[in-house]
């Protein structure tokens, strides 16, 4: 029986071992899918001792991303342009790592708006500039638009951000502060937010919507609550919006079919699964 994972510190609220347990059920597989809770100071000896259990691999969660690209033996040409590792599986007995964040999110944006959504996109407004957002960034790099803006908290982030991936791509990279929001969002018809500003405890989300174009996409990487404030405030403005829960579901079917040799499908009803457990627990 094939036995996969999830770990990450704290565990207990990820959705992971519902989606592959959908999914394990619902393709008749022999197989196991399940939290491990890892303190930082272990995750090392961890990545090393996972074959001996018995796993074929599994998913990393905060605050192990960073930690799984340096300790893995060969990485995927995606997880080094992120810089970060959420996809495990053992290959010829070499530890691989992948970032499926990248294809996650553009395949959301893709079964959401329907192909061909980016050809009227010139402009990309990227609120954050942590691993979300270099995933978001290099999955928008592959698309054919002119110009991606990073905004950020700390601008030196966002410059750093901008740096690693500005390199030899066609689609021009720039990085601002907050403060110069308002002078992006008139040209941004593509707005993604991968922070955590405007949810509730954190300080306001600074984006005046009002100002956006009336063709603009707004996503949010965030799944809970499902409509964040800027999404409400995008759909006020009758704008598009796209949520977090989609990116969550397609960013597990890579793994899933690394570890149980099946590409599952992201269907209604499986988004309906991880949903209902949502509303359960609100």
């Amino acid at each position: 029986m094939t036995k996969a994972f999830v770990v990450g510190h704290p565990i207990k609220h990820s959705r992971s071992p519902l989606i592959h347990g959908y999914w394990l059920k619902q393709y008749g597989l022999e197989g196991s899918y399940e939290r491990i809770d890892v303190a930082p100071v272990n995750f090392g000896e961890f990545l090393k001792g996972f074959r001996s259990q018995g796993f074929a691999g599994g998913n990393v969660t905060i605050p192990h991303k960073e930690a799984a690209f340096l300790g893995v033996e060969r990485r995927t040409a995606q997880a080094e342009r992120v810089g970060a590792v959420n996809t495990l599986w053992i290959e010829d007995g070499v530890l691989w790592g992948d970032n499926t964040d990248v294809p996650g999110f553009m395949a959301n944006l893709d079964s959401t708006l329907g192909t061909g959504w980016e050809q009227d996109v010139d402009t990309a407004l990227v609120l954050g500039a942590g691993g979300a957002a270099r995933a978001v960034v290099a999955g928008v790099q592959d698309r054919p638009l002119k110009r991606i803006v990073v905004a950020n908290r700390t601008l030196s982030k966002a410059e750093d951000l901008v740096r690693d991936l500005g390199s030899g791509s066609s689609v021009a990279l720039a990085a601002c502060a907050l403060e110069a929001i308002p002078q992006a969002i008139p040209q941004a018809r593509l707005i993604v937010n991968t922070t955590s500003l405007g949810m509730p405890g954190q300080p306001p989300l600074p984006v005046d919507l009002s100002r956006a174009p009336r063709d603009a996409i707004v996503a949010d990487i965030v799944y809970v609550p499902l409509e964040t404030p800027l999404l409400a405030a995008a759909a006020a403005q009758g704008l598009r919006t796209v949520d977090g829960l989609g990116m969550l579901l397609h960013q597990a079917v890579p793994g899933f079919r690394r570890w149980f040799g099946v590409t599952p499908k992201v269907t209604p009803e499986l988004r309906a699964l991880i949903l209902a457990d949502i509303e359960r627990h609100r």
